[in-house]
Parts: structure tokens; sequence; C-alpha cells
């Protein structure tokens, strides 16, 4: 800070109703100026001002960015990676693994949590800061992942016939021959150095809340603020964790979300974000640990934005709402991610929106604090099958990965209002949803398959998508043909692919435009065994195959997309699967801009949230019973007109 302000601050957050503030996550420099010389006095500071102000804090370990004076002592703290060892400069450089800086992440936490564990402010602990492991492959990690293969695989014979070791001569016959598999080529091996990367990540996390819970006290949470994939913004299946795995040893799992603003403001990425977060730990609620406020000067909001932006968090299951940052630095790296305030640290538009919303939050908390949902769909991911999809993707010169595939269709369902979790390979729970849709599930091992063809068996229906049941989990393609087990509830086989060309779907039986009637990126020749066929492609040569199949397997269905269709027609196909699964209601009635989500609060009423994302006031007839809404207090009747203004929210509650 360019001065000092601390009580200015403080009386400007009271004024917006911000409770809760977090800190320390990032000062290691500061708070440990030289090896085993520690200065607490700017968290004493902060934590006094806070308690004084009744601000509730959230304290970060501050191991994601290490000082200088530790990479001076011991350089190769810096994680080497496949392109070469990292600079001191940015954040997240480190190895992990390394023994002095975990040595000294140790000191540093207990020294920290010592010192703040008993002070009443203290209301939570956030372990490190959207950990990865960073691609770390040096020398020893390489040693590492060597005894993993060693305990894991330990007939090196079938280990090498299980990877394919044989093809350009990687076989090996003692494991002390085994080199670094930083320039693999073997899918199977860099998948599996990848699964062994984000256990470290796992491991590196529980490491840390197995501390700071040694130190804290019973009424105090340990949390993590995970991330997603990045495209300028957050958009998939973060490919560098396992964060189902790494979030089952914290209290609460914590998110940050960053998305469009403006006219590009759509809600998805929030949506996304949440339903991912909350599914972490079973449906259990989470916090929004880092938002934007302002963020990049392209996502400056519009009047109003801020405040709705704010409830769709909460709609999603969000008990916190937390932006990144308070006041804007004046210099470094983030000069221009603005916070609350710019760097005049005056009241501006977006401060002054938040005022609103602190307000409104301080009200109405009782009831929307812990919304519970039932969700009947879900979307089926895999970290598996991101990375081995990833290694191979669409062809030589393709750039579309996983989470390309993966979002169009969590997107349309959210733009219909079908309100989706997400649930990894690792569930074991999915009979409680009448719909599940499986992208790209390209390695997957055969109990996982069988899983899913007992769940359609016993009642389930699935969506399947191109490039599912391809490869066993140790990316070997299967012996078989495609999609090997899923066949027998697909009711389907292929041999052949090919990338398509001006190659749309026969008779267009979903009544899209042209344009949007077209196959992209990749087509299975498809031939039914006991699938009926739902579309057929519209080719010379290929139109014999099938494109699209549904199949009666047990007392479920299995619906299979031998192709990746246009977001336009992934929108139509599903549609009509969500009617097939029984679960067509009021809320598809309506759809995007108008977005409706919902959940049951702690008085066991059902809280309806209805969002018009864009920017022309909108009206439409209340399709539910009788209501209240809660930010105006006005009560709402069954089929009554709503008028809803541009980039605005009514939260109603059943009465």
């Amino acid at each position: 800070m360019p001065y000092d302000r601390l009580d200015s601050d403080v009386k400007m957050m009271k004024e917006a109703g911000i409770n809760v503030v977090r800190i320390a996550e990032s000062t290691w420099a500061t708070l440990e100026p030289q090896e085993g010389t520690f200065d607490f006095s700017h968290i004493d500071r902060v934590l006094a001002a806070m308690d004084k102000a009744g601000i509730r804090v959230i304290i970060g370990t501050p191991t994601y960015a290490v000082p200088a004076w530790m990479v001076k002592k011991h350089p190769d703290i810096l994680a080497t990676t496949p392109q070469g060892q990292y600079k001191f400069g940015p954040r997240q450089n480190m190895d992990i693994t390394h023994p002095w800086f975990r040595q000294r992440a140790e000191i540093v936490i207990r020294k920290l949590m010592e010192h703040v564990k008993d002070h009443p402010a203290v209301i939570g602990f956030q372990v490190d800061n959207e950990t990865k492991h960073y691609d770390t492959s040096g020398p020893a990690v390489q040693a590492q992942f060597v005894a993993y293969l060693q305990k894991t695989y330990p007939d090196l014979q079938a280990f090498n016939k299980e990877f394919g070791m044989d093809y350009w001569s990687h076989r090996i016959h003692s494991w002390d021959d085994f080199l670094s598999v930083d320039g693999t080529v073997n899918a199977s091996l860099a998948a599996e150095f990848a699964r062994f990367q984000r256990q470290l990540v796992t491991d590196y996390l529980n490491w840390q809340v197995e501390l700071v819970k040694s130190y804290s006290r019973a009424d105090q949470f340990v949390t993590q603020n995970f991330d997603l994939d990045w495209r300028g913004y957050s958009y998939g299946i973060q490919p560098r964790v396992d964060q189902f795995a790494a979030a089952q040893k914290m209290d609460v799992a914590g998110v940050d979300i960053y998305h469009p603003t403006q006219d590009q403001l759509t809600g998805t990425e929030i949506a996304f974000g949440g339903d991912l977060t909350r599914s972490m730990k079973g449906g259990q609620n989470y916090l929004v640990i880092e938002t934007q406020a302002q963020g990049f000067p392209e996502w400056t909001p519009y009047p109003g934005q801020l405040r709705q932006q704010a409830f769709s968090h909460v709609a999603s299951g969000a008990n916190m709402v937390s932006y990144w940052h308070w006041s804007t630095t004046a210099n470094s790296i983030e000069t221009y991610w603005r916070g609350l305030l710019s760097q005049d640290f005056q009241p501006n538009e977006t401060y002054l929106e938040a005022k609103t919303i602190g307000a409104d939050f301080a009200r109405l908390s009782p009831q929307l604090v812990n919304l519970k949902k039932e969700n009947k769909v879900a979307l089926y991911f895999s970290n598996q099958a991101l990375t081995a999809f990833n290694a191979f993707k669409f062809g030589w010169t393709s750039q579309e990965e996983y989470n390309d595939v993966l979002r169009p269709f969590y997107n349309a369902l959210y733009r219909m209002n079908v309100e989706t979790d997400l649930v990894d390979s690792s569930s074991r729970d999915l009979n409680r949803y009448a719909l599940i849709v499986v992208p790209a599930l390209y390695s997957a091992s055969d109990a996982e398959l069988q899983r899913l063809n007992d769940y359609v068996r016993q009642g389930g229906h699935i969506v399947y998508t191109f490039k599912s049941g391809f490869s066993n989990e140790h990316v070997k393609v299967r012996a078989t043909p495609q999609p090997g087990i899923i066949e027998q509830a697909a009711g389907i086989r292929y041999s052949q692919v090919t990338i398509p060309h001006n190659v749309a779907l026969r008779d267009n039986p979903y009544g899209v435009t042209p344009e949007e009637n077209q196959a992209r990126w990749w087509m299975e020749l498809i031939k039914p065994t006991t699938a009926r066929v739902l579309a057929r492609y519209d080719h010379p040569v290929w139109g014999q195959y099938a494109a699209l199949t549904r199949n009666q397997y047990g007392s479920g269905t299995v619906t299979y997309l031998g192709f990746m269709p246009s977001d336009t027609l992934i929108g139509a196909i599903l549609a009509d699967e969500v009617k097939q699964a029984g679960l067509w209601d009021k809320a598809q009635a309506l759809h995007f801009p108008h977005i409706v989500r919902q959940g049951v609060n702690q008085q066991g009423k059902t809280v309806r949230f209805l969002f018009n994302y864009s920017s022309t006031p909108t009206s439409l007839s209340w399709p539910w019973p009788d209501g209240k809404e809660l930010l105006s207090n006005q009560n709402v009747k069954s089929n009554q007109m709503l008028s809803l203004p541009a980039w605005g929210v009514l939260i109603i509650e059943a009465l």
C-alpha cells in the first residue's frame, strides 16, 4: 500500500457489509524475512483491526510464493519441468516434493499456526493457493515415479506389456534403466505420470491440512481455493489436480471463479464452477474464495452485474462470496487486475453496488445460507480420460481438447435450466441420478465401464459421446469392436472413424438450421446391433452409417453420439434426452437468458432464483406456486407477470 489506510479500509468494509477477509497467503517473505527470523506484525495489526470491527478472518498458509532467500540457498527448489527449470519471479514455481522446501514450509506453517490459532477473529484456514503440480518432473520426481511404478506394477514384464513398451524400443529389463518420461511419446506412460503428478498434489495438500488441523480449534475450518482450467477465464476441469480426491480431508471446499462480464456475462462459468465445487464433497455447500469485482479492464461490470453475479454464486450453493481483491496494487503483475477499489482507494460504482449486496446478504442469510440441492442430472468426468484424450485430440493438428467437448454439453443443460451435478470416475453413487451425460470417456477401466452398464441396466439413462470406452485405464486400446464394454449397453459397434467435412445429419431430425445441423471434429462409423437409429449421416459414402442411436438395456437406455454436434444441435439432442428421462418440467419452459436455479433452505422451503442475463428488460409469467420475493419483500402469485430489469435477479421463496 502506498500509505497507511487500514482504519479507512476497515470503515469502508463495514459500510459495504463485508464480514470476512482473507490474509497472509502470499506473504512468506514478509512473515519470514530471513531463514528462522519471523515477523508477525503485519498479521497482528490486521487481526486486531478486524477483530475490533467484528470482521472475521481466514488465514492462508503462505507457501505458494517462495522468498528469495530460499531460492538463493537452494536453487533446486525451483521445479524442473520438461521445458527446463523455472526462474525466480513468478509464483507457484517450486517443486512441492523438494525436502528442504517441505521442511521450511512446515516450519513457517507451524510458526504461523502457533501465533494465530487462538485469535478470536480467526474462523478458518486456507492451505496454499490454487495448488497444482506445476509440471514438476526433475530427477528427484522421476526417481519417485519409478518407485511408484515398482510398487504399483511389481511385475516388470507385465508392465512392459500393459504399457506398450516394445514400441520404438522403450522396453526396459531393469528398473534401473528407466529414464525420464519428459520426452515420452507413449500415451500410457505419459498418462500414468500425470496421474502420479496429481497424486503429488493430493499428498501435498493433505500434508498441509493435517499440519493445520493439529493446531486449529474445533470451531475453525480448513479449506482450499481450487481453480479451473483457464482460457483467459475459468473454463473446465482442472487437468493438474484430482480435486475430488484433494478435497476429501478438507472441512469445506473452496473455489476461485473468474468469468467474462459486460455483454459476455452468461452465468455459465459461475454455475459450472459452483456445481463442480459443491459436488466435490457430495453436495456440501462451498465457499467462493475468489471471484472478480472489477478484474481485467474488459471485465469492469455493467450496473447490476456485480449484484447478479453474487446471487448467481449463492444460487449454486455458495455460502460465501469473496472478491480478489479489496484494493488494487500500484505495481507488479496484477496492477491491472482491479479489486473492489481501484488505485485511488475511493468509492466507485462497483463498490457502491457491493454495499447493496452486503445489506441483502445480512438480511437474507437465514433464508439463503446452506441451500440444498437434489439434482437428477449429472455430468460425468474423468481426470484420466482428460489426460488420455488430450494426448490424441482429433488429429495431428487439432487444438480442441477434452474440456472443449465437456463444456458444450454442460452449457446446453445450463441454458435449458437443467441443474446438474458433476460426478467423477470414482463415484459409486450413480443411482441417485435419472440421467447422466458422459462426454469423451476415452480411458476407463473395465470395472468403471461395467458400473456404468449396471447403472443403465437398473433403470438409468446415459448419453455417451464419441471416443468413450475406447481404451482401458492405461490408455491401451481395447482389442475388440468399439466402444468395447459399452457395446453391450449401447447396442452398437464400429471399427472405423474419420474427420467430417461438410457432413450433416440426414433429414435434419432436430429441426435446426442447416449451418447448425453439422458434424464437426470427429465421426465414428456406427453399425447398430440392437440400437435404434435416431440419425444417420447425410453423405454419399458415410450415409450408410448411424450417427446417433438409442438402445434399451435392462430397465434403462443408452443414447450414443458418434460425432461432435454444433452447440445448438447439442441443445436439441439433450432436450430430447431430458424428456426421455422424464425430467422436463416448468423450468424448461424458460430458457436462456432466463436462468432458474433452486434449492431448499434451512426452513424447508424451496427458493428459486430467476436471472435475466441480458441487457434488455424482460417479463414472464411465474409458473410456480405462490411465494414471496425476498429482495423486495413482495408476495408473488402463481401465473403473475413478473418484470426483470437488465441483468436483474428475483429470489422467490415458496410460501
